[in-house]
């Protein structure tokens, strides 16, 4: 225990120089710069900066672009919850309670919430990091793909009997998002599906577009059908000396224990390669609303629906480290670039390198801990101006909002038919919303259902075609037994609730 605060202490005074510092900051600015841009992603931004660290020693380069990936993490969550747009696949679950705290008026409280959320997250994740990395990575390395495929089912099938109006339309909107992942390359016989003959399918249909339609578009078309765009705008004048600005006392003692529960779910899901934060974040929230003594409250701006996701969310980030640094191998699309930094520095990830390179490894974590602090005190001052846009006439916000959409879909890779998805998309998102199904889950089933369909056709080729690979595991018996559990308890209280 001495070694571990005596490595911590090393790693937080190595972070702490005026070179990693500064790298530490630019990093942290640029991923929530990052974050704020729909469907860019920490990946692409760590991905963009990577010819810059070329120069540089590796400690300060992996502070950098760390800094890009946990910046754009917390950065995602702010349009999430001003205006119900996710930056990444990871803060969907962040839109169910955060956008109706901002209706609501509380748009300072929820951002506030959101910055202590990820800030206890990654700090638990890093603690968590130092204490059970070497144990955690045989843990992670014990899963194969029957695992992988079952925790991504679970994810969704919590989120599924959670959202809608009923357990059906939960089921019915996964269900879609798993149809739209289908588009494209099967990745067994190698033929073209529901491509209709366009090349441009033949990759499949990306997340953001449909998340940006199902979110972003068809909100705003909600908007104008119930007429909240003739409203006039929110006058909410706060600074951080108001009352207004911040959360009351009463959101913390409610959520105590969801920062707990929150971190420590997204933490081991960041531990698992391929599932990470976006699994942590449903896993997270679904968890939370099943133990709240009144979860007829979530989704309509409870605190608890916000924090859970947010903790989850950064821990996750932390998490991810951890199969990245003890094994090699990436846990995401971020880490996978990370992946490709560490090899171009000449460091060979695995289990001797924080044997051979024991500054690089305890000058990130202690990194990681400084920068989530940072995120708290830099989000407290930005806040302010973030609400700003929330005066901004509904009239005026439409058209701004529809044509960064456009414009911000097609720049991803100069593509018309994914301006035409975005738009498809966004009359289907109004619709669902309409009729009470739930667009998270399809989104969410979307960014999932290519891992889930691998997973499910690897498991089948190592059980010879026998379905019986789901139960004849350990955890894989533990994950589908679970499952079963779920399902059964979720159609009873249905069936319960209809009588």
């Amino acid at each position: 225990m001495e070694d571990l605060f005596a490595n911590l202490a090393s790693g937080l005074a190595l972070a702490l120089s005026l070179e990693n510092l500064v790298f530490l900051v630019v990093g942290v600015c640029v991923g929530m710069l990052v974050g704020l841009f729909p469907g860019f992603g920490p990946a692409a931004g760590i991905a963009i900066l990577i010819p810059m660290t070329l120069g540089l020693d590796p400690t300060a380069g992996i502070i950098l672009l760390a800094g890009i990936y946990y910046g754009a993490m917390y950065g995602g969550t702010i349009t999430s919850i001003l205006i119900n747009t996710p930056g990444e696949s990871a803060t969907v679950a962040s839109t169910l309670d955060g956008y109706p705290l901002a209706q609501a008026g509380r748009a300072g409280p929820a951002l506030v919430m959101q910055a202590v959320a990820s800030f206890v997250g990654g700090a638990v994740g890093v603690v968590l990091i130092c204490a059970f990395a070497p144990a955690l990575s045989s843990f992670a390395a014990s899963f194969g793909p029957s695992e992988y495929f079952l925790i991504v089912f679970l994810g969704l099938l919590l989120l599924a009997t959670l959202m809608g109006d009923s357990l059906l339309k939960g089921i019915i909107s996964a269900l879609l998002g798993f149809a739209i992942s289908t588009v494209g390359v099967d990745v067994i016989s190698g033929a073209q599906r529901f491509t209709f003959g366009s090349p441009e399918l033949i990759d499949g249909i990306y997340f953001v577009p449909v998340a940006i339609g199902l979110f972003g578009i068809g909100e705003l078309l909600n908007c104008i059908y119930t007429g909240e765009h003739k409203k006039p705008a929110k006058r909410i004048s706060v600074t951080i000396f108001s009352r207004a600005f911040w959360p009351r006392a009463g959101d913390f003692r409610i959520s105590r224990l969801t920062f707990a529960r929150g971190s420590l779910i997204g933490f081991i899901a960041g531990v698992l390669p391929g599932s990470g934060a976006t699994i942590g974040s449903i896993l997270a929230y679904s968890v939370e609303k099943r133990v709240a003594r009144d979860p007829g409250e979530f989704g309509k701006g409870d605190i608890r629906g916000l924090v859970a996701p947010e903790a989850a969310n950064n821990a996750a980030s932390a998490g991810a480290m951890v199969p990245l640094i003890s094994l090699g191998i990436p846990g995401s699309g971020a880490t996978a670039v990370l992946l490709g930094a560490l090899l171009m520095w000449g460091l060979q990830p695995g289990p001797m390198l924080i044997v051979d390179n024991p500054e690089f490894v305890w000058g990130l974590i202690g990194s990681m801990y400084l920068g989530n602090l940072m995120l708290v005190l830099m989000s407290v001052v930005a806040i302010p101006l973030f609400i700003k846009f929330l005066d901004v006439p509904y009239r005026l916000v439409v058209p701004v909002i529809v044509t960064l959409c456009i414009v911000g879909t097609f720049a991803l890779h100069s593509s018309m038919i994914e301006t035409w998805i975005l738009l498809a998309t966004g009359l289907l998102g109004f619709g669902m919303k309409r009729f009470g199904y739930s667009p998270a889950a399809t989104v969410l089933a979307v960014v999932l259902g290519g891992m889930a369909e691998n997973a499910f056709l690897q498991s089948l080729l190592i059980g010879d075609g026998s379905l019986g690979i789901f139960i004849t595991r350990p955890i894989s018996l533990a994950l589908t037994a679970v499952a079963v559990a779920i399902f059964v308890a979720a159609a009873v209280v249905r069936l319960r609730a209809l009588r």
